[in-house]
């Protein structure tokens, strides 16, 4: 399943050439994945609660168009793929006339303590139900 994000490009998310500052892209791209995890019933807070943290291990970036100032996004966020310890997001923000702008693949590690942590059985079978399609 993948979930959606929408939001507005502000002045101050850009660069001096009146787009999206790149090093912006990422936090666009973790407000979506937070977003998509309140949805799912597993906000940051009750994570933290748990001492369940979620590392980005990598992420890859792929601009395909800049993202003037005043654009309205939609950032589309699903999970690849799953295990209890790793997670391989797709994250694509396209404009709201269905232009591609930019790619994000992205590698997560379940954490507790500073280290990787098998979340429980329930936590990955809500994650691999409502998050896959198909693997």
């Amino acid at each position: 399943m993948t979930f959606e994000y929408k939001k507005k490009i502000y002045g101050y998310e850009c660069d001096i050439y009146g787009h999206l500052n790149n090093a912006n892209y990422q936090f666009v791209y973790e407000a979506a994945r937070g977003e998509m995890l309140e949805e799912l019933g597993l906000p940051l807070s009750k994570l933290l609660e748990e001492n369940i943290h979620i590392y980005v291990r990598k992420i890859t970036l792929e601009y395909m168009k800049g993202i003037p100032f005043g654009s309205e996004i939609v950032v589309k966020s699903r999970i690849e793929k799953l295990n209890r310890v790793r997670s391989f997001w797709v994250q694509e923000i396209w404009s709201l006339s269905g232009v591609l702008m930019n790619r994000a693949t992205l590698e997560g590690v379940f954490a507790r303590n500073g280290k990787p942590f098998r979340i429980p059985y329930d936590m990955e079978d809500l994650l691999r139900n409502k998050c896959i399609e198909s693997e």
